[in-house]
């Protein structure tokens, strides 16, 4: 089967992932009168510069469906993966995209997955229709298994600030205020439907990162049979001892690091880690 995986500028990769030959769909950025395009050309120094400058919350849009539509062209069979659709209209546009698509040319598979996460969740997932579709699984047990994958899938993050999420609506004013109390950390996930949650407060950086560890084997099943990835902005050694610890303390098939692109950056924030499993 020839295969082609289509995403969103929000799937974080790194050099070792380029294999996967994603083609990202790019979102947009603006910093006040700053139009910034989240590709391969993005200076996401310059985005936290312009960020930290402006006293106004950044704002995002989307693809839209035409952008969809040229990323599924090919006689290729589309996978496409998605910021949640609590999150973002990116979904929308990628189904509408694949809708026109469809129209032109009926015979055309493409099948676009909600991700119900954002950053290195859409990574894992890019990962897992890689995996399949080289283990020569047909399309429709492909949908299936990642369907089944994006189920189990945890995400979890902590952030710096908060600010640019709940400015934006991706969160409420009153976790906002909860997590500008005085050395209180919040440990975010991302619900079932894909919205944020908290997750647990903890009291200062060192245990609220120490309790991430430990959320993993309460709530992770079978993680000797997975891959845990960790995004992260402008914040590499602080991945790099997450990453330790992990390894020291589970049993995951792999542990992978990247660094967050610019849809990623707008809401990780400076010194942001993701994490999913």
């Amino acid at each position: 089967m020839k295969m082609k995986i289509v995403a969103d500028s929000c799937c974080d990769l790194n050099k070792d992932l380029k294999k996967l030959n994603i083609h990202k769909v790019p979102l947009t950025i603006y910093v006040d009168d700053i139009e910034f395009k989240d590709d391969h050309k993005l200076d996401t120094q310059k985005l936290l510069e312009s960020m930290k400058k402006s006293n106004q919350v950044p704002k995002t849009a989307s693809p839209s469906p035409h952008d969809y539509m040229r990323a599924y062209e090919g006689e290729e069979s589309v996978f496409a993966v998605t910021l949640s659709s609590q999150l973002s209209s990116s979904y929308n546009s990628a189904v509408l995209g694949k809708n026109m698509a469809v129209e032109e040319k009926s015979n055309k598979f493409i099948h676009v997955f909600d991700s119900f996460s954002a950053s290195i969740g859409e990574t894992l997932i890019s990962m897992k229709i890689f995996e399949l579709a080289k283990q020569n699984y047909k399309e429709t047990e492909i949908v299936e298994k990642v369907n089944e994958y994006i189920k189990e899938m945890k995400t979890i993050f902590i952030l710096e600030s908060l600010d640019n999420l709940i400015k934006a609506g991706r969160m409420s004013k009153l976790m906002g205020i909860l997590g500008s109390a005085l050395s209180i950390k919040l440990i975010m996930g991302a619900t079932d439907e894909g919205t944020i949650k908290l997750v647990e407060k903890a009291r200062g950086a060192k245990r609220a990162f120490k309790r991430m560890v430990e959320i993993i084997g309460e709530r992770g099943e079978k993680l000797e049979e997975k891959i845990l990835g960790i995004a992260h902005c402008n914040c590499l050694e602080k991945a790099e001892a997450l990453k330790k610890e992990i390894k020291a303390k589970y049993n995951f098939k792999d542990v992978i690091i990247v660094e967050t692109a610019g849809i990623s950056t707008v809401y990780a924030n400076d010194g942001g880690i993701i994490i999913s499993f």
